[in-house]
């Protein structure tokens, strides 16, 4: 690692608080940050309560196929609440600067991650592939339409993507569920981080490039002379765009920007359901959402 770092606390609290008693559950987590390049994780601790069946040696830690951290674990006494806590701490330096015009052509990209028989083709590859929430589909070649002008360089072609995204949806919380995908998205014209990552990982996809789906935090800015409130940022999503010279390049539709040292990755994968930050399977429970509060704070 190299350059000026960043050192930011996070916490992300999701709280369930049942309807109707559960009797028996099984959970899954996505929560523990992953190293990258430009990020190192000084510290990472999770807090389940009601402690899981076995305690917490029974928590089962491994990795998915995509190399993100998971935990599993379960409750088998009846419970009317869940409360898991992730908190740690990352080191962040800036990303290299980009220039967007040296990038090499589009269809380069494209020729690349095709199948040609004796050649080795890069681990970018399974991302080109459509997904539940992020499809290859004509709909979405179309929404990109005069950006793919031949000989483009990729990663001008992507920023402009990213604009157009930004500038052609609305972010509207609550407009659309987990459940909600790129297509929809765009029909809606409106969303929020999850969607806008889909819908523009769709149109890479769609064109036969590669794009993954990243999950982690974002720091926000309160207004001046205002403090930060505990609880008042969120998780995020962005997109990474695969480049021959470039490798993954990581961009936020979302707000427009290069996504740099108010960013922290927690996984990746083809799309959000293959990095939700807590999913389960539960008997009994009702039907309440769950609250969910994340602090991003800067210590350096």
């Amino acid at each position: 690692m190299s350059g000026v770092p960043r050192t930011l606390s996070v916490r992300h609290e999701t709280r369930y608080d049942y309807d109707t008693p559960v009797e028996v559950a099984q959970h899954s987590a996505h929560l523990r940050p992953r190293e990258t390049e430009l990020q190192r994780v000084l510290g990472w601790e999770l807090q389940i309560d009601p402690e899981p069946e076995g305690g917490r040696a029974a928590v089962q830690e491994s990795r998915d196929a995509f190399g993100n951290w998971r935990h599993g674990f379960g409750h088998a006494r009846v419970h009317d609440r869940l409360t898991v806590t992730s908190s740690f701490r990352v080191q962040l330096l800036p990303p290299p600067a980009l220039d967007l015009s040296a990038s090499p052509p589009w269809q380069q990209a494209v020729q690349a991650l095709q199948y040609r028989a004796g050649a080795q083709q890069p681990d970018a590859v399974e991302f080109v592939l459509g997904s539940p929430f992020a499809p290859v589909d004509a709909a979405l070649a179309a929404f990109g339409g005069d950006l793919f002008a031949p000989e483009r360089p990729l990663l001008a072609l992507a920023w402009d993507l990213m604009v157009r995204v930004h500038e052609r949806m609305r972010y509207e919380p609550h407009s659309t569920s987990v459940a909600t995908d790129a297509l929809q998205a765009l029909a809606h014209g409106r969303g929020v981080c999850q969607d806008f990552a889909h819908l523009m990982i769709g149109v890479l996809r769609s064109r036969g490039l590669a794009a993954r789906y990243v999950s982690g935090y974002l720091l926000t800015q309160p207004p001046p002379g205002q403090p930060r409130l505990v609880g008042a940022d969120a998780s995020h999503a962005w997109v990474a765009v695969w480049c021959p010279l470039n490798g993954w390049v990581a961009l936020d539709p979302t707000n427009k920007v290069a996504v740099a040292q108010d960013h922290v990755t927690l996984a990746f994968g083809r799309d959000y359901a293959d990095v939700a930050p807590l999913r389960g399977v539960i008997r009994g429970g009702g039907t309440t959402p769950p609250h969910v509060a994340v602090t991003v704070e800067p210590l350096a």
